[in-house]
């Protein structure tokens, strides 16, 4: 499979994780089987940014961890995440995960949310997908975020 990822920083540079971790996390969470092109970027973002496109794609008006824009699905996928590093962080210190850890997790459960995957329609989806990030997770040395009642709820900032 061929990745062409891109990595933007429209934040504080120092509180986002390396092109090399997200490229590794990303890789990670793609189905190999199933696509053979993908083209991603990825974007880290400050409140304000993450704020307003929460707002405009999804009509919540507070600045979310993690939004997934697909535009291709199948053989190629192509299409954008946006990581809001206010949140990532805020939310990796209250929840005491590492905060390369978190990111890891936000990056993969986003790039399921581009191949299609889906936990908002039903628990039987949500189930399946946590099962999948733990999986994908696991094998990058990250411990389950799903235990001690951990959940990747959108938060406002």
């Amino acid at each position: 499979m061929r990745l062409n990822l891109s990595v933007q920083y429209a934040c504080a540079r120092d509180g986002c994780p390396a092109r090399d971790d997200v490229k590794r996390w990303v890789r990670a969470a793609l189905d190999a089987d199933a696509i053979a092109r993908a083209d991603v970027t990825v974007r880290f973002v400050d409140a304000a940014e993450g704020q307003a496109l929460n707002h405009a794609y999804r009509g919540r008006d507070y600045a979310t961890n993690v939004l997934s824009f697909p535009y291709e699905q199948g053989g190629q996928l192509v299409g954008d995440l946006v990581v809001c590093q206010p949140v990532l962080t805020r939310e990796a210190a209250e929840q005491g995960k590492a905060f390369a850890d978190h990111a890891a997790h936000l990056i993969v459960h986003g790039t399921l949310h581009l191949q299609g995957w889906d936990h908002e329609t039903s628990d039987a989806d949500a189930e399946a997908m946590e099962a999948e990030e733990r999986l994908i997770l696991k094998g990058l040395g990250v411990a389950d975020p799903y235990s001690d009642d951990y959940s990747i709820q959108s938060t406002e900032v």
